[in-house]
């Protein structure tokens, strides 16, 4: 995994942060100062899923995305992230 991401535009855009979390795998996105999603690359059947999940209650919002690399899936997960927003 990348241990430095450019955040997307989308999420600077509206005055977003990303943070690596603990283990190295997962990245947070912060809003406000305050980590409001994890995004998780995990491995699928030969490949790399996401799970995305609120940090205030737990939520998961993963989507169906398939990526042959870790890093594409979090990049997916991001994109995921966005659609399930709105934005």
């Amino acid at each position: 995994m990348p241990t430095t991401l450019t955040p997307p535009e989308w999420l600077t855009r509206r005055g977003a942060s990303m943070r690596q979390g603990i283990n190295e795998r997962s990245w947070f996105v912060y809003f406000a100062g305050q980590p409001q999603y994890e995004v998780t690359p995990m491995p699928v059947k030969g490949k790399f899923g996401c799970e995305i999940r609120q940090t205030i209650n737990g939520k998961r919002l993963d989507g169906q995305g398939m990526y042959p690399t870790s890093e594409e899936a979090l990049r997916g997960g991001l994109e995921e992230l966005r659609k399930t927003l709105g934005w």
